[in-house]
C-alpha cells in the first residue's frame, strides 16, 4: 500500500515516511502514526502525518503488521 489515500491511514498504524530534509535521498523513517496532518482525501506525494516520535513526514509505505492477520 502506498500512502496517497487518507482513508488507508489511521492513528496507531505503522508506516514509513520521508521527512522534508530526506526527500532528495529518499531515506525512510519508520514509526507509528499519532496525527494525520493532511486534510484532503488524497495527495500525490503522500499524506502528511506526525509519528509518535514527533517526526513529521509524508507516508511512502504502510507497513503490514503480520500479527493482525493471525487474529
Amino acid at each position: 500500500m502506498n500512502g496517497r489515500n487518507r482513508s488507508d491511514i489511521t492513528p496507531g498504524i505503522r508506516v514509513r515516511v520521508v521527512q522534508k530534509q530526506d526527500q532528495r535521498s529518499g531515506k525512510l523513517t519508520e514509526g507509528i502514526v499519532r496525527d494525520i496532518l493532511t486534510n484532503s482525501p488524497t495527495h500525490p506525494h503522500g499524506i502528511k502525518v506526525r509519528l509518535t516520535s514527533g517526526v513529521v513526514g509524508r507516508v511512502k509505505e504502510i507497513a503490514v503488521a503480520p500479527d493482525r492477520s493471525d487474529a
